[in-house]
């Protein structure tokens, strides 16, 4: 028996080596796809690993006349200066309530929502939710930007009217700073929400409908089939999309921010992305915003790379 299954492990290792394709062989038979992949492959070489030399910037003092090879070795000189400024731990705390308030809130409301559209009858309604869900997505920011402007204006707007009939005159949402984080938030998943369902549809459409009419069959409700059908077979691509996030925890949207940053609430807006921006761009310190970007980057990796351990150990699903 033992012998035949040797002989068994052989033969198919056999084939597999017969049939298998090495890498010049592998784009000689298939160039039409590899063809197709150059100009992706090509953009994000250009595009995202080529920048990255520009990393050397944040361990040198950059010299215009130098490009960007140039300027003297300063080693964690900007990385110290950082650390020991007082907007240090502002700037962290900012950056990370508004950050991890947006990936809590925001991942669970395209969850809830699919559910809620999934469990919809007749194709025309739930056409209408989903379509009426998405389409803030295609709205520019600088257009969401400016409906809160004019709802929330603390003279004319239409919300700020609505709160003076309730007795709450001269409210500005905008300029206050215990506001702030809740107005970026809700209308960032407002605009977003109905967009990141996508994908948690699709995963409930494969979910087998036997499933549904066993469970019906014996006596399950509906918050029973979301409970026990529904939810898991969308937890897959949960811990998928949970650890991505992860990825960009600290990664806040710069036009945003910047859109709605104003002098009143400038305490708790002021982000690393913004700060970079100032120091780097306005204030043209290269070296010094390079390096507080490159620390925002090493952060979030390591969330990256925590998440997907303990997605791997809590529930066996992770990126690799």
């Amino acid at each position: 028996m033992t012998e035949s299954l040797v002989a068994a492990r052989k033969s198919v290792s056999g084939a597999q080596g017969r049939t298998g394709l090495g890498a010049g062989r592998h784009v000689r038979r298939y160039w039409q796809l590899w063809l197709m992949v150059l100009p992706a492959v090509g953009f994000i070489g250009l595009f995202m690993y080529v920048p990255m030399y520009g990393i050397q910037l944040a361990f040198r003092d950059f010299d215009f006349t130098a490009g960007l090879t140039g300027g003297d070795w300063a080693g964690l000189k900007y990385f110290r200066q950082f650390f020991d400024s007082p907007l240090f731990w502002p700037l962290l705390r900012n950056t990370f309530v508004i950050s991890v308030t947006t990936l809590v809130v925001g991942f669970v409301a395209p969850i809830v929502l699919a559910l809620m559209i999934n469990q919809v009858g007749g194709g025309r309604r739930k056409k209408f939710m989903q379509t009426a869900t998405y389409l803030p997505h295609f709205i520019s920011i600088v257009v969401i930007v400016g409906m809160l402007q004019a709802f929330l204006n603390p003279s004319t707007g239409l919300l700020t009217r609505v709160l003076a009939v309730f007795g709450l005159d001269e409210v500005n949402l905008l300029g206050d700073t215990s506001a702030f984080v809740p107005v970026y938030v809700i209308s960032d998943v407002w605009q977003h929400c109905g967009w990141n369902s996508i994908i948690y549809l699709a995963a409930l459409s494969r979910v087998d409908p036997q499933l549904y009419e066993a469970a019906k069959v014996d006596g399950a409700s509906r918050l029973q089939l979301i409970r026990h059908v529904d939810f898991p077979s969308i937890v897959p691509t949960m811990v998928v999309l949970l650890i991505l996030t992860m990825g960009g925890v600290l990664n806040t949207g710069f036009e945003k921010v910047w859109l709605m940053q104003n002098t009143l609430n400038l305490p708790v807006s002021e982000v690393i992305a913004t700060y970079v921006y100032k120091i780097g761009i306005l204030s043209t310190q290269f070296s010094y915003a390079t390096a507080i970007g490159l620390f925002n980057t090493v952060i979030n990796f390591v969330f990256l790379i925590a998440a997907n351990a303990i997605a791997r150990r809590v529930s066996n699903w992770s990126l690799w």
